[in-house]
């Protein structure tokens, strides 16, 4: 940091102007055990350069600019808000020495990996120039050997009741105005406190709001960072909101401050802090419990926990008044089939009549709480929306970010298929039908309806990798397929994780019952071998309950029955093609015939309603040998 120009004269007698006691140091003023002249008076008269240079001549060595030029401004200070409670005078100042130790210990823990800062860390105590003179068991060391090219040296701060690292700042002046903010974050609720300093950051406030609604969003974040420091009332929950939408809802504490007290701001904020809080409860362990962060009263308090208890069995929804809401309710429509590239552009375009419900709400943060529309709002997309002018603002739009779904089925052939468990995957599609009715083609229960995806930690598997169920044959194979519809219009039921080694002498295709629609149906199943390669890739194509040609590659032996089309036939599709493509070419040759697609993020992210179809497998017909094995773990 550069001091040039810094006037420390200035800075410090505005920091004195603006001294009231803290809540802490208002308590102790009502006990009488402190008075106030004790507390009022932060500074000192300055140093003469005389008595800076009786310091240096003392020390053995220049001291650094910034802090040459406090002494010269004031000669010591009090910082009673922080561990360290007093600065010394140009006489008091003198070497650390490491009078405990901490050299040892810390370059102990060097190691080939050791990098630049934590080289420095381990020398600084034995060449640190040691300033505070009265403090709660904390040092406050200039360190020389850390300089930058402005001849500045960094200053540490080591608490040692703390067990911490010092906190290291790049030079005094940097220490001196975190601290200064630090006094105004201390009397930022104090209704006394106003000076030009609070209205100065107050008004930041106030811009920043503006620039976030109007799409200018890390110029918002940027004015917000620094009213944050100051303590100023909204800032740090608007800058959470910010964040939260370009980094995503991460694991653990996600709070919005006292925006949260206020009712208006119930349903925007409270979802996203429940979200997070859901994920971060892994089954079997004690949940923590639900805390807001903010001094509520229980109306807030109970709806909070209403909106957790429906985000934590996915029963919560978005929904928004106005125009903005009817586009919510039709993008979630669409979503919940799988055309989430659909849902969000419809999102986007909605998002200028999106009205905030109260000041210092910025965005449509409850989007990520819903369980269908959440996933659609990815990080780049959360950036999209933070960058498109909300609620009657005009600006500039952003370009907007690629959609995430590529076309057609060949990008099931890709390597590390979103860390699915099991190399196997089988689809069923059927034309001219809607999802909805897929349970009466293919259902296991046929008079049931589709169940909702179940709700599941972050990082978990999008899909059903569970046991067999308790009412399942030990020949049967049902599977738990992820239902929704294609841009072509058909309806789709996705297992990405099949169990089985794929289709044996029992398998009796499904496409036939789901062909009674009144369409075609079609029905692929891959399974991989060494290497990601594709040891068995059968189709099976049926249309009005009759099956009309099918096909099971296994390695060069083809299996078929019907007449294939030439469009279909392997041997035709993969003449001349090399091992790491026969997936690929298989999968573009069904969906070239078909039109066929699946849609990727719907699928990756476990969104999509879930069918559990009949079995795939057929019974043992009498005389049949069909034997089987059950593994438990555990002791015997």
């Amino acid at each position: 940091m550069n001091d040039n120009g810094f006037d420390w004269g200035t800075f410090l007698r505005r920091w004195q102007d603006e001294w009231v006691p803290s809540e802490d140091e208002a308590m102790d003023l009502e006990e009488g055990d402190t008075a106030l002249a004790d507390l009022a008076v932060l500074g000192a008269p300055p140093a003469s350069e005389a008595e800076v240079a009786d310091a240096e001549r003392r020390l053995g060595t220049r001291l650094p600019p910034s802090y040459r030029e406090f002494l010269l401004a004031s000669n010591g200070w009090s910082l009673r808000d922080d561990s360290i409670h007093q600065l010394g005078a140009a006489h008091e100042i003198g070497w650390f020495g490491d009078p405990f130790g901490m050299t040892p210990m810390y370059r102990e823990s060097l190691d080939t990996r050791a990098n630049e800062q934590e080289v420095l860390l381990a020398g600084m105590w034995e060449r640190a120039l040691q300033l505070e003179t009265d403090s709660d068991m904390s040092y406050a060391l200039l360190d020389p050997g850390d300089t930058d090219g402005d001849g500045e040296w960094a200053l540490y701060v080591y608490k040692g009741w703390s067990g911490e690292y010092p906190t290291r700042y790049p030079s005094f002046r940097a220490y001196m105005q975190r601290r200064y903010e630090s006094f105004h974050a201390e009397r930022a609720q104090l209704p006394e406190f106003v000076n030009d300093t609070t209205r100065a950051r107050d008004a930041d406030v106030t811009r920043a709001r503006e620039e976030a609604l109007s799409g200018r969003w890390e110029a918002a974040r940027e004015l917000l960072d620094v009213a944050k420091q100051y303590g100023r009332p909204g800032a740090w929950g608007m800058l959470r909101q910010l964040d939260v939408l370009a980094q995503g809802v991460g694991h653990g504490h996600t709070f919005f401050g006292g925006l949260v007290a206020d009712p208006r701001c119930t349903g925007e904020l409270v979802p996203v802090m429940a979200l997070a809080h859901v994920r971060d409860s892994l089954p079997g362990r004690t949940e923590r419990p639900f805390a807001l962060g903010a001094k509520t009263d229980d109306g807030i308090r109970a709806a909070a926990d209403a909106i957790h208890a429906r985000v934590g069995d996915g029963s919560y929804r978005y929904a928004p008044d106005g125009d903005f809401g009817r586009a919510v309710a039709e993008a979630r429509e669409v979503a919940r089939w799988g055309d989430t590239d659909g849902a969000w552009r419809m999102l986007r375009a909605a998002l200028p009549s999106w009205s905030p419900p109260a000041p210092d709400v910025l965005a449509p943060l409850g989007l990520l709480a819903d369980p269908v529309l959440g996933p659609v709002v990815t990080r780049e997309r959360g950036r999209e929306l933070l960058a498109t002018p909300r609620a009657g603002r005009t600006g500039a739009l952003s370009e907007p970010v690629p959609d995430l779904d590529p076309p057609g089925l060949s990008w099931l052939a890709e390597s590390g298929r979103w860390n699915a468990p099991f190399g196997s995957y089988r689809c069923l599609w059927a034309e001219g039908v809607e999802p909805e009715a897929l349970p009466g083609l293919v259902g296991q229960d046929s008079d049931a309806g589709l169940s909702a995806p179940p709700v599941r930690p972050a990082g978990w598997f999008p899909h059903d990798v569970g046991q067999r169920r308790d009412d399942e044959a030990p020949w049967e194979d049902r599977a738990v397929v992820a239902v929704g519809r294609t841009g072509s219009g058909w309806a789709f039921g996705f297992d990405p994780a099949a169990r089985t080694r794929g289709p044996g002498r029992l398998f009796v295709s499904p496409a036939a019952e789901a062909s009674h629609g009144g369409g075609r149906a079609v029905v692929v199943w891959v399974c991989r071998g060494r290497d990601g390669m594709p040891s068995v890739f059968h189709l099976s194509v049926a249309e009005r309950g009759e099956e009309l040609y099918a096909y099971t590659l296994r390695g060069t032996d083809v299996e078929r029955s019907g007449e294939v089309p030439a469009a279909l036939d392997p041997e035709r599709v993969l003449s001349g093609v090399g091992d790491a493509d026969l997936e690929r070419c298989l999968l573009a040759a069904v969906e070239g015939e078909f039109g066929l697609s699946l849609p990727r993020h719907a699928l990756a992210e476990g969104i999509l309603p879930h069918l559990t179809t009949r079995s795939w497998n057929r019974a043992p017909r009498e005389g049949e040998a069909y034997a089987y094995a059950t593994l438990r773990g555990g002791r015997p």
